[in-house]
């Protein structure tokens, strides 16, 4: 028994690493390919966001204009606002003072 594994192992451990050297060839070739597809496959949906790249730009510009014009009509409405308060508040305050006047007017 010693004999035989001695002399047909070995054989049978070279038969088997041929086998694996070229499953291995096999699978590698394999990847190779599917890489250069893939590669393909980027390189094509490169150019396609290459090409919409302008629309971006357009669609980009167009929403910095929009927001700031938005900005600019929410700080005015903001503003008319604030004066509306102002404007309420100096009434009273003008009226507490008229008040304050006419009860320093009567204590005396």
């Amino acid at each position: 028994m010693q004999e035989f594994l001695s002399a047909y192992l070995p054989i049978l451990i070279y038969i088997l690493l041929c086998i694996l050297i070229v499953l291995l060839i096999i699978i590698s070739i394999k990847v190779i390919r599917t890489m250069n597809r893939v590669e393909s496959i980027v390189d094509d949906v490169d150019e396609k966001v290459k090409s919409l790249n302008g629309v971006f730009n357009v669609v980009d510009a167009v929403t910095d204009k929009l927001s700031a014009l938005t900005e600019v009509i929410s700080d005015s409405i903001i503003l008319f606002i604030k004066g509306i308060f102002k404007r309420k508040k100096r009434k009273l305050e003008k009226e507490a003072k008229n008040k304050e006047e006419e009860y320093d007017e009567e204590e005396e």
